[in-house]
Formats: structure tokens, sequence, C-alpha cells
């Protein structure tokens, strides 16, 4: 069955709050660990149909945010999904109280209990209608992104579609259109700067009414942080600025000598050459052609994979107006079958998308078949592996969209990967800046991000651009309003990535193979307990960032 011939039919609620009444009365009443896993698999069902829901609806608003049926349905779900949120942590209490529970902690896994435990720290009856707030406000900051419209060179772009002037090889064309850019942003951050404040005052409110002294522990809690907290972070942020910041400015100055400027500017920090980036070869058909050709080549499970996604159409890829912004993949449990989302712009970044989404998605597929759901809710800084690894493991077909430019693809894409380090650092760093002092203005959290600038991004130079040189560059990223703490998962995620790389080079194979295993634990075990598994050193242990920054700087200036 094709994507296209999925149904959607909107759960009633009613009926969703009878069966996990009933589920959590017949798991009260259980005579025996065997009855209550019984029981839980019924959960299973229940689970796996609202999700598929919920993922096909959010699926079909984002490919044309316009389209009002699904416009409404995503308002539903925005306001159903807290209440099921609750539903799930009541139903999950029985667990976590149950006098069979060593039985269940053998059959789930004790890492499944040590969610329950964050996830129930998380939400209470108290701030539903919070939560349902606060996903109305970052829909209305998604749905205002996505309505941006530049004319530019004669063409009306939304913000993914003015990639390929951004980064265009003539100066002064990203110059105007850094500068268009910039110029919708104005339009616009004033009522970014009144979303964003009354998300951190609402997700401030949440946290003091479930008792913490701020958003920051909910935040860690919301997103299952149960290897690592705020000290370990802390941590590795400063041995990124310790590390990493001072290579980028080396990776700068060889960049600023091949583009032949006497200074960088920030219209030129995402371009690499003076001739310009390496853009992708073909239309976008003979592209995504070209990528099923390389997994069927990479390996039997990559091969088998694409296969599937490709004749069942499991991707929306194609930029379009009224799009969302920015790309993803999600899982569909009912259907056993992983969806990609993206934007096509006619840029490297489209190449990213057959790499990078499809890391994920071959993860989700491999594990299809995973009868412990439990095993299945992998933590983001795992998941970001699967997929920032696969970028790296696709190097060698990197000729069948580059051709000639494969090589500076290549050098290109190693050495963004590591600029995006200290970037990603500077948005974690920020956001606790933030949801520490939530009673600061709109002014003083963009005096903030400036700050950060100076020590994470020591290059920049807004020159006198009116809305970037006053600290607005953050509004642009879509994980600060709607995620938020997600960003150091792909920071973490990128130090595991590029120890792959380096193991790569020196035996692919047995890289690979190592890949394949973190693949398949999925979430069984925790996140350090894996990375040991699978021949990975943890990105908090100390001595890592720096003999990887050494292994990194080889790689770039070999």
């Amino acid at each position: 069955m094709k994507f296209s011939e999925f149904p959607y039919k909107r759960f009633d609620m009613e009926e969703v709050k009878k069966e996990y009444a009933d589920l959590i009365e017949s798991s009260k009443n259980a005579k025996s660990g065997e009855e209550q896993f019984e029981i839980h698999k019924k959960y299973y069902e229940l689970i796996s149909d609202i999700i598929t829901t919920v993922r096909i609806g959010n699926f079909r608003h984002d490919i044309d945010t316009s389209d009002k049926f699904y416009a409404a349905e995503k308002e539903y779900l925005d306001e159903q999904l807290p209440i099921i949120e609750h539903l799930e942590n009541e139903y999950k209490k029985v667990l976590v109280s149950s006098p069979y529970r060593a039985y269940l902690e053998e059959k789930i896994g004790k890492v499944a209990f040590k969610n329950i435990e964050l996830a129930n720290k998380s939400i209470s009856n108290e701030i539903l209608p919070l939560m349902q707030e606060e996903n109305a406000l970052v829909n209305r900051y998604d749905n205002l992104i996505a309505a941006a419209r530049i004319s530019f060179n004669g063409e009306e772009c939304n913000l993914s579609l003015m990639r390929k002037y951004l980064t265009d090889k003539d100066r002064e064309v990203r110059k105007k259109a850094w500068k268009a850019y910039s110029d919708y942003f104005l339009t616009v951050t004033d009522e970014l700067d009144e979303i964003y404040d009354k998300l951190v005052k609402n997700r401030t409110e949440q946290a003091k009414t479930l008792g913490y002294e701020s958003f920051v522990e909910l935040g860690y809690n919301r997103l299952i942080r149960n290897s690592y907290r705020r000290k370990e972070v802390e941590a590795f942020r400063k041995q990124i600025k310790e590390h990493f910041v001072p290579l980028v400015s080396k990776i700068n100055e060889e960049r600023r000598k091949q583009l032949g400027v006497d200074k960088l500017k920030y219209y030129d920090h995402e371009v690499y050459f003076k001739e310009g980036n390496p853009c992708p070869i073909g239309t976008p058909e003979q592209i995504m052609k070209a990528g099923q050709e390389m997994y069927k080549e990479l390996s039997p499970e990559t091969a088998e994979f694409i296969d599937f996604m490709m004749d069942s159409e499991f991707f929306d890829v194609l930029g379009r107006k009224n799009k969302k912004q920015g790309g993803y993949m999600e899982y569909l449990p009912k259907y056993k079958a992983p969806i990609i989302f993206a934007n096509f712009n006619g840029t490297s970044g489209d190449i990213d998308v057959i790499t990078h989404e499809c890391g994920h998605a071959f993860q989700g597929y491999i594990t299809r078949n995973e009868e412990i759901l439990e095993h299945l809710d992998i933590t983001m800084e795992t998941a970001e592996i699967h997929s920032m690894s696969m970028e790296y493991f696709t190097y060698g077909w990197m000729k069948k969209f580059f051709g000639d430019k494969e090589k500076e693809y290549l050098k290109m894409h190693v050495e963004d990967s590591i600029m995006f380090v200290p970037y990603g650092c500077m948005v974690d760093e920020f956001q606790h800046i933030v949801y520490d002092n939530p009673d600061m203005t709109p002014k003083e959290r963009k005096e903030a991000w400036k700050e950060l600038e100076k020590v994470y991004r020591p290059e920049m130079d807004y020159e006198d651009d009116p809305f970037f040189s006053e600290g607005g560059f953050w509004q642009k990223q879509l994980h600060i309003f709607g995620l938020p703490f997600y960003y150091i998962d792909y920071v973490l995620a990128s130090v595991a990535a590029m120890q792959f790389k380096v193991w790569m080079d020196k035996d692919f194979d047995e890289a690979w193979k190592h890949y394949l295993e973190l693949c398949k634990l999925s979430a069984k075990d925790f996140y350090e307990n894996e990375l040991a598994q699978v021949g990975l050193l943890s990105p908090f242990k100390d001595g890592t960032i720096s003999k990887l920054v050494s292994d990194m700087e080889r790689e770039v200036f070999k």
C-alpha cells in the first residue's frame, strides 16, 4: 500500500478515554505478570493506532499548510495530544506500581521503566490547558515561517527555495539574497518575539505547576534524558569551546583564502569554494533513482529497505509553496513503515536528505518487527547517530550525485559537520539562559545570543545588518521554538558519527557491522552502554573530544 492510500480518520477522544480506562482497570486486576503483559499487548495496539493517526495527519498538514481539512485536523490533534499523554502516564503508573514489576522489567526492560518515571514527572491534569496552548503557539510559528514569501531574482521563494541564492557563487548575489532574507525576518521579528515570549512563559508556568524551579529540568524530562543531565551537558559544551571552536577558526581561515576575500562576512559563511558550493546533478527524480542505486549497493539490508521505501512512495521531498520548512522522518507503527518529509531546493542539502533522513528511516525499517514497542522508544541523542553516521557511510557513492564535484562535496560536508558542533552547543546554551531567566525581554534574549556568538562563532561578521547584527539569527531555528533542548542531541550524535567516520576510513566493513549493531540495539539499553557495546567513546568522557578533534583535523587538512 502506498502512503497516499493510507486512510486517515480522526479518533474519537471519548472512545480513546474509555479504552485507556479499560486497560487501567484490567491491568490493576491482573493476577500474574504474564496476564499483565498480555494486557500490555492490547495497549500496544491502541497506542500504535493513535500514533499512526497523529503522524499521518501531521504529515499531510505539513506538505500543504494551506489545506483547510488537515489544518483543522492539526488543531484537533494538538488539543488532544496532551490529554492522551496524560492518559498514557496514568496507565503506565499501574505498571510502575505493579506487584509483578520484576517480571515486566524483564519483558520490556529497565530503560522503559526509567522512561516512565521521567514521563510521569512531566505531566499532570493541571497543565493540560497549558500544553494545548503551547502546541498552538508552536503551530503558529510553523505556519508563519511556512507562509514566508520573498521576491528575488524574478522568483517568489519560500525560505527553503531561497537557499540556492543564499549560497550562490556570486558574492553580490548572495549578499542581496541574505539582505532579502533579513528584510523578511524584520517584518515578522516582533511577532516571533511575541510567540517565543509566550512559549517561554507558558513552559515556565508548566514547570512551576509541577514543582520545578525552572523549565530546564522539565525540558530534560520531556526529552527522556535517562542517561545524562545538565551537569554532563555543561561539561560537554566546555570541551567543545576548548577544542572544536579553534578547529572551526582554522577552517574558516582556510576558507577565507579559498574564497579570496579579506574577511568572511555572514553571507560567506555557508559557501566553501570560490566557484560555488557543489550542487547535485540531475532532476529530483534522477536524484531519488541514484539514491536507490546507492542503497542497493551499500548492503543487503539497505537494498531491501530502499526498495520498500520507493515502491510504497514513502517520500515527500519536493520544496513547494505552503509546505512546512525542514525535514524529518516519522515511523508509522500500524504499517511498520517509515515516511520521509523534506524540501528539495537544488542544493547539496537535497543529498543530505537522501542520507540523513534515510539513516533514521533505515533504523526504523530494520527494527520494524520488534514486538516490544518500548525497545523502539529511542532517545534523540541515539536516534541522530543513525542519521548522521549514514551521511558518512554513503561517501563512496557521492559521484552519483555530484559527478566531477564529488571531492568538493566531501570536503564541504566534513567541514560543515565540524562547524555545526559549536553552533549546536550555542543553541543549547542559549536555551538554558532563556529558561533560567524567563522574564528576559525580547531585546535581552537577542543580546544573550550576540554574546554567545562571540564565544562560539567569533569569526561571524554581520556588518550592519539590522536583523542579524542585533541578535536575531536564532529566530530562524525552528527547534528553539518547537523542540526545546533537542538541539544538543544533534551535537552529541555528531561526535559519535565522526567516530564512525574515522573508523570506516580504516576498516569500512568493520565500522558498518558495528553501525548495524547499534541500529538493531534501538532502545534496549542506556545511551552510554550502547556506545560502549558498539565500540564508540562517550562524548562525556574526558579526552573523547580532544582525540576526536585531532582525528578530524587530520581529515580536513590532509
